[in-house]
């Protein structure tokens, strides 16, 4: 497993959608996962330390973990399948650990409030990872209109979004 930390959350231009970058502690290896508006809110809302009147959704699974006698551990992005990543959160009960299926946004939710470690599977790191150095090394020695082609699809992503993070001023 690799650890990650979230980079930046970004927001599409051509849609409501977000996408969360983690990067890879160790190196300079970014993971763009497309999440949703109120998930991308709720992580938002927890990094920038903004007061909430109520417990939100991810507040309220954590409060329900933590009274039920239970730890969050970790959370890890597991597996990529059909372009959908797929997560699952580590839970210490007692002396049985429990993974339980999640969504990537909702577990790095979960994983800012708890303040636990997010990780990537490796495998999913190697298909799905972008280094920035390598594709522009990569892109310079693309000379050929098939070769265009089979530019990553998370190039074509990554500069389509908006380069203003949310909640540093941007409107939505």
């Amino acid at each position: 497993m690799i650890e990650v930390v979230i980079d930046s959350i970004r927001a599409s231009l051509m849609s409501q959608h977000r996408v969360i970058i983690l990067r890879e502690r160790e190196s300079d290896r970014y993971l763009p996962i497309w999440i949703g508006p109120y998930e991308a809110e709720a992580i938002n809302i927890e990094l920038q330390q903004i007061e909430v009147a109520r417990p939100l959704t991810h507040d309220l699974l954590k409060n329900v973990i933590t009274e039920m006698g239970g730890t969050v551990l970790y959370v890890v992005v597991n597996d990529l399948r059909n372009d959908t990543f797929y997560a699952r959160i580590i839970i210490q009960m007692d002396s049985r650990r429990l993974e339980i299926d999640s969504r990537p946004s909702d577990a790095i939710a979960l994983a800012v409030r708890a303040r636990v470690p997010i990780y990537v599977d490796e495998d999913v790191m190697e298909r799905a990872g972008v280094n920035p150095r390598e594709e522009e090394i990569e892109s310079e020695s693309l000379e050929s209109p098939e070769a265009k082609l089979e530019e990553s699809p998370f190039r074509d992503l990554i500069e389509s979004l908006d380069l203003d993070d949310l909640g540093e001023g941007g409107e939505e």
